[in-house]
């Protein structure tokens, strides 16, 4: 790809598109004072119970002290009772405190966050180049977002952001489904998913070692720096950019 026009645009979001803050200081305040609310509300909604059993699964794996922990459930059915909500409610506030990447705990807070965007409390906050770069690069290419956020997250981020829809520039979304962001197999399988080679794939983020980890497939890398972002003191030989205008 050193000579040619990338086939795929592959990009991160917080710290890359949107204020590293975004989710310290609006996502996650917002989903914590609804949570309890939410768990109630939608006890017997089938996506809610079934990411409640997959949190359940996550807790059995963690290991180390001061976990706290779910009552242990054997069906779906157990995901009502108040004793395991309060559970939930304890484990989940547990993780976001720590930011964990847990697939459970970014597909609830995705289902919470949805209420927000499409009543309006909530906007997608985005760096004033990146609209542009959007239509520009869709001209040519697939633009596609690589984040630890859900899927359902990250389209209700974009539709709703503070520059309007987005979404019809955006060909593909991949969230730690697809694997951790730090491993070089989960850029081999987008790449696969997108139907290009690796080498057609150019990654942006804000994370050297995720950076590292898109690398070493063949991706295209590009570390970005914008205002709020923590100082990096080793690019690790990546290319760096402080705005997509003129990409």
């Amino acid at each position: 790809m050193k000579d040619a026009r990338p086939k795929v645009y592959l990009l991160d979001v917080e710290g890359t598109v949107a204020p590293l803050t975004l989710t310290s200081d609006v996502l996650f305040p917002y989903a914590r004072r609804l949570f309890a609310l939410f768990l109630e509300r939608n006890r017997n909604d089938e996506s809610v119970r079934q990411d409640l059993v997959l949190l359940e699964a996550e807790n059995r794996a963690e290991v180390g002290e001061g976990v706290p922990r779910l009552s242990r459930i054997a069906s779906i059915a157990d995901t009502t009772g108040p004793r395991f909500r309060l559970d939930a409610m304890i484990y989940l506030m547990w993780l976001m405190d720590r930011d964990r990447k847990s697939t459970a705990l970014k597909s609830l807070q995705g289902k919470i966050w949805k209420a927000g965007f499409e009543n309006g409390e909530l906007k997608g906050t985005l760096f004033e180049d990146v609209p542009e770069a959007f239509k520009r690069w869709s001209m040519y290419a697939r633009v596609a977002i690589y984040s630890s956020g859900s899927v359902e997250a990250q389209k209700l981020f974009f539709r709703y952001s503070t520059a309007g829809d987005l979404t019809p520039f955006i060909s593909g979304y991949f969230d730690t489904r697809t694997g951790p962001k730090m491993e070089s197999a989960s850029y081999s399988a987008i790449a696969s998913a997108m139907e290009v080679r690796p080498e057609d794939v150019l990654f942006f983020s804000d994370a050297v070692r995720e950076l590292d980890a898109a690398r070493a497939p063949g991706c295209g890398t590009r570390l970005v720096v914008r205002p709020g972002n923590p100082a990096v003191e080793n690019a690790n030989g990546h290319a760096v950019v402080e705005s997509f205008t003129g990409l």
